[in-house]
């Protein structure tokens, strides 16, 4: 039974509630939502409502609050970077409960996909785009506008991303190639903003990152190299070292210091299985790493947890929906992760520390070889299965790009 007066306000004897358990707060951008157990013993009246507040220092938890009628309940206005834990208070009509143990840490943070560039013609017309889109990644939902490239683009690869700035290099105007590196802020929507050139011009590269270093591998038009750059400061591209082959449409994923790509080879072969690495603090040649389930080239999507990756899509000689994972910290052969809900190849992924993102795609049902689709799925990296419909982009898209601003920009 809730105790005699047992919150911190009772009036004439009535109980108040006993207080919220299993108190959890999962971030957002700004935010936290903070999800709950209502208490059994509701005192002497029906509970009329809860009250989640913030605490930086574990003491004072007056950083942030929000009210609400059952769990979760979100508050807002928090500093992106900063740790907090949450309480929860049950309130009914003779008073406030006792506050329930704090959560575990959360921090609140920026976690934000982009897609840049493309096209949405088919492989025989090409209509290529400067369209830069976003989405939230913890949400669901259809992408909104975020800015324009310096130029219409296709092929452009994701170079790195940290969580503040995210970096885009190469691509292909359609009448060429171009060497140029451009960059946004990740949490303000606008333009990209020059950032240098690469070591040589290319496009269809495969892009990896941490925190710090960005990496653009392979590429059509650039045989076996991988450049660098240091994503918080502007500048050309940097030598880094070498893939073992021609390295074309191969795609990138990462943790904190490993690097991970599909080394597709030349030709646009539909049966490169050859997964190789580097470290990404260390400049050198790469590494063999192990193989794919699957056999598949043009442009699969990539995306890691930091300790997981995952390969989606590609092409087996036709589309595949196929997704694979291995384990970044072991070299050794993928294994079978789940299904796309579309197969497709020329499609990309980004994610978060928690969630992959697979967006747009060419599901090869149109004339001249091929169909751009506006599919955007998402799949829980930790957990195997087959991949859940997130939203739709702007318009049916290939051959585009895309960056995420969590976890220090692993793709």
């Amino acid at each position: 039974m809730a105790r005699r007066n047992g919150g911190f306000i009772g009036t004439d004897g009535l109980d108040a509630p006993d207080p919220p358990t299993g108190v959890t707060g999962t971030e957002g951008n700004e935010q936290v939502s903070v999800a709950f157990t209502a208490p059994t013993d509701t005192g002497t009246s029906a509970i009329t409502g809860f009250v989640a507040q913030v605490s930086i220092d574990g003491t004072d938890y007056s950083t942030g609050s929000n009210t609400g009628s059952s769990s979760p309940i979100v508050v807002s206005s928090l500093t992106n970077g900063t740790a907090a834990t949450a309480k929860v208070w049950a309130i009914n009509a003779y008073g406030t409960s006792a506050p329930s143990s704090a959560s575990d840490s959360f921090t609140p943070k920026l976690q934000r996909a982009l897609f840049a560039g493309g096209n949405n013609g088919d492989d025989a017309v090409v209509n290529i785009l400067n369209v830069i889109q976003y989405i939230e990644i913890p949400t669901t939902g259809n992408t909104t506008d975020f800015g324009d490239l310096e130029a219409a683009l296709q092929g452009r690869s994701p170079m790195g991303s940290s969580t503040t700035r995210g970096v885009w290099s190469g691509g292909n105007t359609g009448s060429g190639t171009v060497d140029s590196i451009r960059y946004v802020t990740m949490a303000t929507t606008g333009n990209t903003t020059d950032f240098g050139d690469l070591t040589s011009a290319g496009w269809k590269l495969a892009g990896l990152s941490n925190s710090t270093r960005g990496l653009t591998i392979g590429g059509n038009g650039r045989t076996r190299v991988i450049d660098y750059i240091t994503i918080a400061s502007t500048g050309d591209a940097t030598d880094f070292g070498d893939t073992s082959t021609y390295a074309e449409e191969a795609a990138g994923l990462s943790s904190s210091t490993r690097g991970v790509y599909s080394n597709l080879g030349s030709g646009n072969t539909n049966t490169g299985t050859v997964i190789e690495y580097v470290t990404i603090g260390s400049t050198g040649d790469a590494t063999d790493f192990g193989d794919l389930s699957v056999g598949r080239g043009n442009l699969m999507g990539a995306m890691s947890n930091g300790t997981r990756g995952v390969f989606a899509g590609g092409n087996t000689g036709s589309v595949s929906n196929v997704m694979d994972y291995i384990t970044i910290a072991s070299t050794g052969n993928a294994t079978d992760f789940g299904n796309l809900t579309v197969a497709r190849h020329d499609t990309t992924g980004t994610g978060s520390s928690t969630r992959g993102i697979v967006m747009g795609g060419n599901n090869g049902a149109g004339s001249g070889g091929g169909n751009p689709v506006d599919v955007i799925d998402y799949i829980t990296i930790a957990s195997t299965g087959n991949a859940t419909d997130f939203g739709n982009l702007a318009a049916n898209t290939q051959k585009g790009a895309a960056i995420s601003s969590d976890h220090g920009g692993l793709q």
